[in-house]
């Protein structure tokens, strides 16, 4: 077996490992056919991802192949068949889930296993899919008749923004800000659109800025040299209001700081990305804006189980977001490639 492994920050080695062992009750085998490239993959390429420890194997958004299973959790005894555990067969196409939960905790007795208090993201906290095969819950699998590989591994990325829309509860009455033209932010726009609000997006990068135009989005806008400016850009595009949701994918500490000021008086600023460190912002202002601040953190089951009907019926399309691939032979010496912003790379994906 071959695998992609992160040995510390900057040293990614393409290897031989030893086989998995057989799965058990409640779990897959699965063959790796797709993995997706993110921020998180390359912040801990450049040794700046939280909660991450070396040496690691990435891999977080997976499309993937079923090749055994083991045997039904309820009885311990016998193969699954047929329709299999939770739905799933040998043979099936999935979308891995890759947030291990607890189940027990008191986010996920309310409903909230992306922020359960002992979650373990494969790919992150745990070894995840840049290998040929690897063992998952079976619970973790979403299933597709239809969808490629790729888009597949695609659908990690379009949860977040889809629980970012959630969170932020837009309606076709709001008007939105999503700060951030990458895959996260394209993903947020997306669902923000679908609720039917007006959506303009931000971004210092001009190239992100015209594929959003390509993209559908009709209103887009660059940041200015300050706050106060970029306020004033704002109001303009706006009609002299501030939009009534912000939501601000870029995980960068000076824009998450500036999207305080972004948001209308009673409206709501959601953090979709994250980075390593402490954020502050002026208290009054917060105040007499009375603003709504959110994270916004991974996916749940349910955000997954939307999505892919969407994607299989082309309500949402993610092939022009893929700009770069490379087979997992390839994949070390192309990571540095893919984060040169001369390479224009807004989501890659490595073939196995």
């Amino acid at each position: 077996m071959t695998t992609i492994i992160l040995e510390r920050p900057g040293m990614l080695a393409y290897a031989a490992d030893t086989q998995p062992r057989d799965p058990g009750p409640g779990e897959a085998l699965v063959r790796v056919r797709a993995v997706g490239v993110c921020g998180t993959d390359f912040h801990a390429f450049t040794g700046k991802q939280p909660f991450f420890a070396y040496p690691r194997i990435l891999g977080h958004e997976v499309g993937v192949e079923v090749v055994a299973m083991g045997p039904a959790p309820a009885t311990g005894a016998s193969p699954a068949r047929a329709e299999g555990v939770h739905g799933i067969a040998v043979g099936d196409h999935c979308a891995v889930e890759p947030y291990i939960d607890c189940g027990t905790c008191i986010a996920c007795r309310r409903g909230k296993s992306n922020c359960c208090e002992r979650i373990s993201v494969l790919g992150v906290h745990a070894d995840g899919g840049m290998r040929d095969v690897y063992i998952v819950p079976t619970r973790k699998l979403h299933r597709s008749g239809s969808l490629s590989f790729a888009q597949l591994a695609l659908v990690e990325t379009l949860g977040i923004g889809a629980h970012a829309v959630a969170r932020a509860q837009i309606l076709r009455e709001d008007t939105v800000l999503v700060v951030g033209a990458g895959p996260i932010g394209l993903s947020a726009i997306q669902f923000a659109r679908a609720s039917g609000a007006r959506v303009v997006a931000m971004d210092a990068n001009d190239d992100r800025l015209a594929f959003c135009r390509r993209f559908g989005v009709a209103e887009t806008v660059r940041p200015g040299a300050t706050r106060e400016e970029t306020e004033a850009r704002l109001r303009a595009t706006f009609g002299g209001d501030l939009p009534t949701a912000v939501l601000d994918a870029t995980g960068n500490a000076g824009s998450m700081a500036s999207s305080f000021r972004y948001a209308c008086n009673g409206g709501r600023l959601v953090f979709v990305g994250l980075f390593q460190g402490e954020l502050s912002f002026d208290d009054p202002d917060f105040h007499k804006r009375e603003l709504t601040v959110m994270g916004s953190r991974n996916s749940t089951a349910a955000d997954f189980a939307a999505i892919i009907p969407q994607l299989e019926s082309g309500a949402i399309d993610t092939q022009p977001w893929i700009t770069h691939r490379a087979p997992a032979a390839r994949a070390a010496e192309a990571f540095p490639e893919w984060m040169d912003p001369h390479s224009r790379c807004l989501k890659a994906i490595i073939d196995w």
